[in-house]
């Protein structure tokens, strides 16, 4: 009796003292986040894409008041994420539904944002409508290498369909090589099952670019976010990316995608037609998942989230509990977005 009950109070003891020193570490933590900004346009008429169609340009009155409180709004929800954790907005920040860079020039020189001095990846993509994908990243924290544009290979009804590119940036977080690509894929228009196969090519430029990383960085962290437009149990990434939801079954060459989990509990990060959807993620390769042996010597994922506060929320009316949009049935609401952002956190144990 008394070797067992000195046995408790030994194992006791020990494990108190674990759970101490592993308190006691501490930790760098960077916040990699994706935000659809909902049609960020300018008041300036493009002639060369189709900017009339835009909410921005179809306001009879008030444009430049409303695109500045747009920015305003955008810039205030970007400052808060990531921030009770890392105690600074994210480090790296893709965005899609933008029009140019200087929409992209105004938001990170907004009053919230300026001081954080963020850099801007960005490429005029050939998409009709003229909106973009970009990525906006902290300066201090990471440092760009390479970046380049790929634009999926997508034909319909023997027409090239002219949609978002993939943006590939290559660059250090800090002393870590890390590989991020930024999407928009191509919408439902037309209705899900009929707009399916474009996804799956988008998927599919997708696994091209992966591999062209790996060619040249066989362990890379890579991490692809944006706005999917699919679920993450649809075809586009259970068939083509072929992503994994179970860390137990990620296997070196696979892709974790733990927004999977989320979306099966209910989640979502818009909504639209009565139907609640995830399409917004952040994806990452094997080399950046821990997998339970605690081992944070060098940057892994510790969670990832859907960023949706209550103040971003539609409180009343028809859209009550979806995202509170900027723009709807022609007029500007006063709202953010119509997509909730998504973000993880990156950490790594301080040496």
């Amino acid at each position: 009796m008394k070797k067992t009950l000195f046995f408790l109070i030994f194992t006791l003891i020990i494990a108190f003292n674990l759970k101490a020193q592993d308190e006691a570490k501490q930790y760098t933590i960077r916040t990699v986040a994706f935000y659809n900004l909902e049609n960020l346009f300018d008041t300036i008429n493009d002639r060369s894409i189709n900017d009339e169609a835009s909410p921005m340009m179809e306001l009879k009155s008030n444009r430049s008041k409303v695109y500045w409180d747009k920015i305003d709004k955008l810039s205030s929800v970007i400052m808060q994420i990531g921030v009770d954790k890392a105690n600074t907005s994210p480090t790296l920040l893709g965005v899609s539904e933008v029009e140019n860079l200087g929409v992209l020039e105004d938001l990170v020189k907004s009053k919230n944002l300026v001081k954080k001095d963020y850099g801007i990846i960005h490429y005029d993509s050939p998409d009709k409508r003229g909106i973009d994908v970009a990525l906006l990243y902290q300066k201090r924290y990471f440092k760009p290498v390479h970046h380049e544009v790929f634009n999926p290979n997508i034909y319909r009804n023997g027409y090239k369909v002219y949609t978002r590119d993939q943006l590939l940036i290559s660059g250090y977080l800090d002393d870590e090589l890390i590989h991020i690509i930024v999407n928009h894929w191509p919408s439902r228009s037309g209705g899900e099952a009929k707009s399916r196969p474009l996804r799956e090519k988008a998927a599919y430029q997708n696994t091209k670019i992966i591999v062209q990383i790996r060619e040249k960085d066989p362990n890379a962290k890579i991490i692809t976010m944006g706005d999917f437009n699919d679920d993450p149990t649809n075809s586009s990434f259970k068939k083509v990316l072929k992503t994994k939801s179970d860390k137990n079954e990620v296997g070196t060459l696979d892709i974790y995608n733990p927004y999977e989990n989320l979306y099966k509990r209910g989640f979502n990060t818009l909504g639209y037609r009565d139907n609640i959807n995830l399409f917004d993620m952040i994806l990452i390769s094997s080399p950046l998942l821990e997998k339970g042996k605690k081992d944070f010597s060098d940057y892994k994922m510790f969670k990832a989230m859907i960023f949706n506060k209550r103040f971003l929320t539609t409180k009343r009316g028809q859209f009550k509990g979806y995202p509170f949009r900027s723009f709807s049935y022609g007029g500007y609401t006063g709202g953010y977005s119509d997509h909730y952002p998504v973000y993880m956190y990156l950490i790594k144990e301080k040496k």
